[in-house]
């Protein structure tokens, strides 16, 4: 049996790999932040702030599909442009600093995840180990789907009605940059974690949580659910923006549905 003094080592030798690991991972996003930090300007004018002009790729595409307008009314108008305008002193630099921060963030988040998991595999059984290389991948994938899916579809949608519903006249409508930053931020990363739904489907089955008649059972509650926030999401009033955000969500739910077990399999191994 181990001594005392030998566990204390042990204990002492994790906790001075796991400051190791932390150590390693704040000097990844510290270089990565200031990388984009420099680019910012590029990245603001080029892919953050690309949803303002009409000429964005999935207005463009409105434009090419839409015909007389009557399925997707004047999303494809490319005089569309949004000014955005600072109204507080400080604000274009914290954007500057938090976008950089985001960024590094979502850049760098699979590495960050590869370095935990060198710190926890040794401890772990071999099929865990293959169980979460397979979460891993997924995982990523998914997310960065998710977000791709926010970026080019969802938010450029919200932006699109947001910036032309008008309650009145007499109001001018003008855009902050603060409140651009905080739509954007919500329904890409949103959007990001969204797409997580089957990896997450995936591990309740796996442990035994969630089996596929779950999903047989509530599936009509879950169109109905899934309609709503795609009209959340998208309060345009014509049914075909409706049905693009719409789709792909519910498609989420279908491959949750085949990701799980069904109730009578009893294989619970990762």
């Amino acid at each position: 049996m181990a001594s005392a003094a030998d566990q204390e080592m042990s204990f002492w030798a994790h906790l001075d790999a796991l400051r190791s690991v932390i150590m390693k991972i704040a000097g990844l996003l510290l270089v990565l932040a200031m990388a984009f930090f420099a680019v910012m300007p590029w990245v603001f004018d080029n892919i953050i702030c690309a949803p303002c002009s009409g000429d964005f790729i999935l207005y463009r595409l409105f434009a090419v599909i839409e015909g007389d307008g009557s399925l997707l009314p004047d999303l494809g108008d490319p005089s569309f442009h949004i000014e955005l305008i600072n109204i507080e002193l400080a604000s274009q630099f914290m954007i500057h600093m938090s976008s950089s921060l985001w960024a590094a963030f979502i850049v760098g988040f699979p590495i960050v995840v590869y370095l935990l998991w060198q710190f926890v595999a040794p401890g772990l059984y071999e099929k865990e180990k293959r169980g979460a290389r397979i979460a891993f991948l997924f995982g990523n994938l998914m997310f960065y789907l998710g977000m791709a899916v926010g970026y080019f579809l969802v938010f450029p949608l919200a932006v699109r009605f947001l910036a032309d519903y008008q309650l009145s006249t007499a109001i001018v409508q003008t855009v902050s940059l603060t409140s651009y930053m905080d739509a954007f931020y919500t329904l890409v990363l949103s959007m990001g974690i969204v797409f997580e739904l089957p990896l997450v489907a995936w591990l309740l089955g796996k442990i035994g949580i969630l089996r596929r008649d779950f999903f047989t059972t509530y599936r009509r509650h879950a169109i109905v659910a899934l309609l709503i926030v795609a009209a959340v999401i998208t309060p345009t009033g014509d049914i075909m923006t409706l049905a693009i955000v719409f789709f792909p969500i519910y498609t989420l739910w279908e491959a949750s549905a085949l990701l799980v077990p069904k109730g009578d399999e009893t294989d619970n191994n990762i």
